[in-house]
């Protein structure tokens, strides 16, 4: 008859960890095949001393690899969760086997594994600030991206103040001569946020690369496309409130960044930084849509950027059907960004609100 030994488990979202009760274990053999772990070993358990063994068939898939430590005690196996995740009970039936319970000196709640991760974060962030702050020393990534920051800031700080003061100065004149005083300032920064995707994409920054893309690329598209191609849209006063709201939340996501690659933190600056956008995302994608509906009968008119069609057929396929399809593209763009920006402003405040408890 098959012996087993008396195991305990914890969870964290990464790992399963098992406690096998064997003193002095020998010739121990662990393996996991799909989502079955196999133990074997010969050791002095409940039964004395003796060949054990037993088998687990995980609740969702584990990874292959598998490692283990042997003490003079007890046998300990770590298992990596194929995708993190908290699950409900270890094994797929829910009767669990007599052998198996709960490892309580290991044990955590969902709630609390989550915050054992905020903890060494913390702990990693505090070991990273104590090195910023010894004399001298700064990292290469750190001054690249507080250098970038910095640019980005100055540049939109440049754009917003300007635009500002020639409202005030020349009132509603000034928003019909918005892109031949702001443009090339614009192009320059929009141009330099392509360096904010591969961030993402490689690392650099830890953000979405999707969310990145698709606000870096959107608003290139009106600014080269349908503003930078057609000069019968510059003198429109739609230019103003793109360019305005645009500069509008990144004077306040700029200087957060840069403050962020030193460990500091404004509370304010994190409140406007995590709110503003709010109201002026959307009001920034109505600009925009604003802008696209009226350079539709542009493309039209004057054929740019359509595509010839064969002479069979003849005529050619005005841009214009581009740019209606763009506008739904548009507003699942919103929908997608704005869900993200939700998340990153719930799981801030969250936090700082559980850390303050």
């Amino acid at each position: 008859m098959m012996l087993t030994p008396l195991v305990y488990w914890a969870q964290r979202h990464e790992e399963i960890y098992l406690r096998v009760e064997l003193t002095d274990a020998q010739n121990i053999d662990v393996q996991v095949h799909d989502k079955v772990l196999q133990f074997r070993a010969r050791g002095h358990g409940a039964k004395g001393q003796n060949e054990y063994e037993f088998s687990l068939e995980f609740l969702f898939p584990v990874k292959p690899e598998v490692s283990y430590k042997s003490t003079q005690r007890q046998v300990n196996v770590v298992v990596g969760k194929e995708k993190r995740g908290w699950w409900e009970r270890l094994v797929t039936q829910e009767r669990k086997p007599v052998f198996l319970a709960p490892d309580f000196d290991r044990w955590l709640e969902e709630s609390d594994a989550e915050m054992e991760i905020r903890e060494k974060e913390e702990r990693r962030n505090r070991l990273r600030s104590a090195r910023l702050k010894e004399p001298g020393f700064i990292s290469l990534k750190t001054g690249f991206l507080f250098a970038y920051n910095l640019v980005q800031f100055l540049g939109f700080s440049w754009i917003f103040v300007n635009m500002t003061v020639r409202l005030f100065i020349f009132g509603k004149d000034s928003l019909y001569d918005t892109f031949h005083t702001i443009s090339d300032v614009m192009f320059f920064c929009q141009t330099l946020a392509a360096v904010e995707v591969l961030n993402a994409a490689f690392g650099v920054v830890r953000t979405g690369v999707v969310p990145t893309f698709i606000q870096v690329i959107g608003r290139n598209f009106i600014l080269f496309i349908i503003f930078g191609s057609l000069d019968e849209m510059h003198n429109r006063p739609v230019v103003f409130f793109v360019f305005y709201l645009w500069s509008a939340i990144e004077i306040f996501r700029y200087p957060f960044y840069m403050l962020g690659c030193f460990n500091t933190e404004w509370k304010t600056l994190t409140w406007l930084r995590y709110t503003v956008w709010i109201p002026l995302y959307p009001l920034g994608v109505l600009a925009e849509a604003v802008a696209v509906l009226q350079a539709i009968p542009i493309f039209d008119k004057n054929k740019l950027f359509s595509i010839p069609l064969p002479k069979a057929i003849g005529g050619s396929l005005s841009f214009s059907y581009v740019l209606q399809g763009y506008l739904i593209l548009m507003f699942l763009g919103l929908f997608i960004n704005f869900r993200h920006l939700h998340k990153q402003r719930k799981r801030r405040f969250r936090t700082k609100k559980r850390k303050a408890n």
